[in-house]
């Protein structure tokens, strides 16, 4: 066996956690006017759960406070530009961000909360979790439904990543990146494993 050197250092501690999502958390404020922000701290947390981390200053945690009720959706090569925006342009400085996008946008039928029909894919949710935490609110949502445009769904009904061409956040470079192709079969491709 031939002996690999591979060196390594420390560079303290960097949270590099990839990939990283480019979730578009959308809000009614009090005055019913939409809001929108592009939030990276945020996953699925159950089957049928999504827990996001905001700052607790940001429009969209007190409108998800008060209206109990949010839709998240996904960025995508195709909504880059408007998804970026989402994340440069504060709700508390100007109220008016999404309709300035020139968005189209929606109530949902199922929870509180608008959805920007821009984007092909949005899940609606409910709050069942609010927690302070490390100085963020803590957000976990139950989907009550995912609305999907036809034109990234296969012929099974399940969304096709390479249709939806979903984006992720790469915060050492702040740029955005897409999902690559499949590279591997999930709870299969392990099975070399444990080497004799």
């Amino acid at each position: 066996h031939k002996h690999i050197i591979i060196m390594k250092k420390s560079i303290n501690n960097k949270a590099v956690i990839a990939p990283l999502p480019v979730l578009i958390v959308c809000t009614y404020d009090e005055n019913g006017i939409p809001d929108a922000m592009n939030a990276a701290w945020g996953g699925q947390c159950g089957y049928t759960n999504i827990a996001l981390n905001l700052s607790s200053t940001h429009k969209t945690t007190r409108n998800i406070r008060s209206r109990g009720a949010f839709t998240v959706s996904l960025g995508t090569v195709d909504t880059m530009k408007l998804s970026d925006y989402f994340g440069i342009v504060s709700g508390n400085k100007n109220p008016d961000k999404v309709a300035d996008s020139g968005v189209t946008v929606v109530k949902s039928e199922n929870v509180d909360a608008p959805i920007i029909e821009d984007y092909p894919l949005t899940m609606e949710c409910r709050v069942i979790a609010i927690n302070e935490e490390l100085g963020e609110t803590r957000v976990v949502g139950e989907i009550i439904n995912t609305i999907v445009d036809d034109s990234i769904v296969d012929e099974k009904g399940a969304v096709d990543y390479n249709k939806l061409q979903p984006i992720s956040f790469d915060s050492e470079t702040n740029s955005y990146r897409i999902i690559g192709e499949k590279v591997g079969k999930a709870f299969y491709d392990g099975k070399d494993y444990p080497k004799k």
